[in-house]
């Protein structure tokens, strides 16, 4: 089982980034996909959720409205497109997955049967 995520670099505000999730070795299409965010010397924070048909989202505060999720289960591949970034958008986010019908708070962390390793994301003033 492996979760991947990439597409994370260096973005000037302003500026808008895509990431990847790339899972292997089960089944994407039955699972609900998470994307967190650390930033150093701070928790892990939820950043949005997708549903495993794509039909139910959850959003974060801190991104609402700048923020685009989707996903693509013939390809086991998820997506996150962050526009208008911040530099306290900067971070390294995280994708997970959980199965969708054992789903009950998206942003809890523990739900969460596979996590990926992160992709740094750092966005300049």
């Amino acid at each position: 089982v492996q979760l991947q995520a990439s597409g994370g670099g260096l973005v000037p505000a302003g500026g808008s980034l895509r990431l990847s999730c790339a899972a292997t070795g089960f089944t994407f299409g039955d699972y609900a996909i998470g994307w967190f965010r650390q930033v150093p010397g701070k928790e892990r924070e939820g950043v949005l959720c997708i549903s495993k048909s794509s039909d139910i989202t959850y959003y974060g505060e801190s991104v609402k409205g700048r923020i685009t999720i989707s996903r693509d289960n013939a390809k086991n591949t998820g997506y996150l497109q962050i526009h208008s970034l911040k530099p306290e958008d900067t971070a390294v986010y995280y994708c997970a997955a959980v199965l969708d019908e054992e789903l009950n708070t998206w942003s809890h962390q523990s739900e969460y049967d596979y996590w990926g390793k992160g992709t740094l994301v750092t966005v300049s003033s």
